[in-house]
């Protein structure tokens, strides 16, 4: 009678079972509203779950852009066609899966250099002459955010591009919106506005102007051998208002103001009638050389002589 083998001994090795499979590639979560993460829509928490980009900085962009001009539809639009997401525990959202990896440091930069660039065009435009319109700010934005995403196609890091491709797009959106014909005429009564007509007949009769701060330099126009006054109006939204009139002028000022500051040639808050001063012929006659309306919404006016 034989006698059973000795079983055999353990292997050193665990068996296959013992390993847990090799985790797969991360899911990107939709491209939703976030309803935990949120301020006024949840677009900015919804686009920072999706890119792995932190919702300040995207809040951050909305406003600069919002400065920009074209911000606030942007948002809106974002708002309508980003579907909300779904309900729940607040805190399913932050635990969501994301890719996993270093992360690449070239989103951060490029949105530090976007507003820096946003920053420097709009202190540019207040500080010179210079009139920098939402096609410029949105098209320099566009050409960093470009050079954005040829540095992350040479770095490290899984969420180096989804970011800067969401904000491309939506700078390309913004930048067609403010360059298609439609649009032209709006595009004009946004940003900073300096008006300073050399004469008469290049004064225009309505100077319409809806964000931004707006002048008006009347100061160069030639009184000699006018026909009748010169008569012309500007109309202001959001944003301050001055004119700039010369000195020998006969002014008649109708304003209405709304939020702001108000300094009319010494007048009242409805304005009124204002004499020149100095030794030219027109001067103190009671017969205006200027006649000026000015509708006021939020800002200061000022009317001044140079």
């Amino acid at each position: 009678m034989t006698s059973a083998p000795p079983p055999a001994p353990p292997s050193a090795d665990p068996p296959a079972a013992a390993y847990p499979p090799p985790p797969g590639l991360p899911v990107r979560p939709p491209l939703r509203r976030s309803r935990s993460d949120k301020v006024i829509g949840g677009v900015a928490g919804g686009l920072a779950d999706y890119s792995g980009i932190d919702a300040l900085l995207w809040r951050v962009g909305l406003v600069a852009l919002a400065l920009a001009g074209p911000g606030v539809p942007v948002y809106l639009l974002l708002w309508l066609l980003m579907p909300a997401g779904p309900p729940g525990d607040p805190t399913a959202v932050a635990h969501a899966p994301r890719a996993v990896g270093p992360r690449s440091p070239v989103p951060g930069l490029t949105l530090a250099g976007l507003l820096i660039v946003v920053g420097s065009l709009v202190l540019l435009s207040r500080l010179t002459d210079w009139d920098v319109g939402p096609r410029v700010v949105l098209g320099t934005g566009l050409l960093v955010v470009g050079l954005g995403l040829v540095a992350a196609a040479f770095s490290g890091g899984r969420t180096a591009k989804g970011g800067l491709l969401t904000l491309g797009v939506l700078l390309s959106l913004a930048l067609v919106v403010v360059a298609a014909e439609p649009w032209r005429g709006v595009e004009d009564g946004m940003g900073n506005r300096t008006y300073r007509p050399v004469s008469a007949d290049t004064v225009r009769p309505v100077y319409d102007q809806g964000i931004g701060d707006a002048t008006l330099d009347l100061s160069r126009v030639d009184l000699s051998g006018l026909d009748g006054p010169i008569v012309t109006r500007l109309d202001g939204g959001v944003g301050n208002v001055e004119v700039i009139v010369p000195r020998s002028a006969d002014v008649r000022v109708d304003l209405d103001s709304g939020i702001g500051n108000v300094d009319v040639l010494g007048l009242g808050s409805d304005g009124g009638y204002s004499p020149g001063t100095g030794s030219a012929s027109w001067s103190g006659d009671d017969d205006p050389e200027i006649e000026l309306t000015i509708d006021a919404g939020v800002g200061d006016v000022e009317v001044r002589r140079a």
